[in-house]
């Protein structure tokens, strides 16, 4: 583990709720530029917040000087409960958010990015669809966005420019043109990596370099 990556347990809404905590390698007294909370993929399937694209999206937080938070929907690892096809999955991230990115004293909120892969991005884009009427969001991240297999929301308008969607041309899990049936209405943008499936194997060095770009310079 990176010495710079914490493992806790937060109260969530059916239980423990398990996180990692990435922290970036700042100067003495500098501050992150917010915090990251990352959804990993279908707890029935094997996705835990070790996924190596939720990895993947971590360090490229943390490398654009964002602290990483993954965590473990219910019933995964130590977190406490069941499968809920997504209804209690979003309520497990909106307390990882309330919990890690809180309102400040003075009602303003810090700065928050939302990121997730697969169910995880599934789960994010409600996420996003609920906090985007509550508090400002600075970057929403979805990978291999399941659109055939659950009703992705559509990202709120205010949020396009602040958005990247990223997918695999060969991916066989989640067909490409599902993808785009549903970014399609939307006019959002997509960003294809030719020759990859599902879980980008190969090609996470340049996952991470595409959300490095995204996120900016600190």
């Amino acid at each position: 583990m990176n010495p710079r990556t914490a493992k806790t347990t937060i109260p969530g809404p059916v239980g423990t709720l398990e996180l990692l905590i990435d922290a970036p390698d700042l100067p003495p007294g500098q501050a992150p530029r917010g915090v990251a909370v990352i959804a990993h993929p279908h707890p029935l399937f094997g996705g835990t917040m070790d996924n190596k694209v939720v990895q993947t999206l971590a360090r490229a937080f943390v490398q654009c000087g964002w602290q990483a938070v993954r965590f473990n929907f219910r019933g995964v690892g130590a977190s406490q409960g069941g499968y809920d096809a997504g209804r209690g999955e979003l309520q497990d991230l909106l307390a990882v958010v309330a919990h890690c990115a809180p309102l400040g004293d003075s009602g303003e909120p810090g700065a928050l990015a939302l990121a997730g892969f697969s169910f995880g991005a599934f789960v994010t884009s409600c996420a996003a669809a609920q906090l985007a009427t509550e508090r400002p969001i600075a970057n929403l991240v979805l990978v291999g966005t399941a659109a055939s297999r659950f009703a992705v929301a559509p990202v709120p308008a205010v949020l396009h420019p602040r958005t990247l969607v990223v997918h695999g041309e060969q991916d066989d899990t989640v067909p490409l043109t599902d993808v785009m049936a549903w970014a399609r209405p939307q006019t959002l943008p997509v960003t294809v990596i030719p020759g990859v499936e599902h879980f980008f194997h190969g090609q996470l060095p340049l996952l991470r370099g595409l959300v490095v770009r995204h996120l900016g310079a600190p």
